[in-house]
């Protein structure tokens, strides 16, 4: 059974005093929250690099708490988002 949920009063006020843009970046918000979400189908890839680069790549991600290959993907998204 899925779980109701109930809004104030407060709340609906303050949602019916959005804008059109305000309500278009929470939705799209919304959208990439659950997005990512969901499991996307993945595509092994080789990739040659530079032994050192790749070392110091993996350190830099290693220092930010990420794994280098999610690094990497991050990258990808943003330079596709740009």
């Amino acid at each position: 059974m899925k779980a109701v949920q109930y809004f104030t009063q407060e709340y609906l006020q303050h949602c019916q005093q959005m804008t059109s843009e305000q309500i278009l970046r929470f939705l799209d918000g919304f959208r990439l929250l659950h997005a990512q979400r969901v499991q996307k189908p993945q595509k092994l890839i080789s990739l040659r690099v530079d032994e050192r680069l790749l070392k110091l790549f993996r350190f830099k991600a290693g220092t930010e708490g990420k794994k280098y290959q999610t690094k990497i993907k991050e990258l990808m998204q943003k330079y596709l988002e740009s």
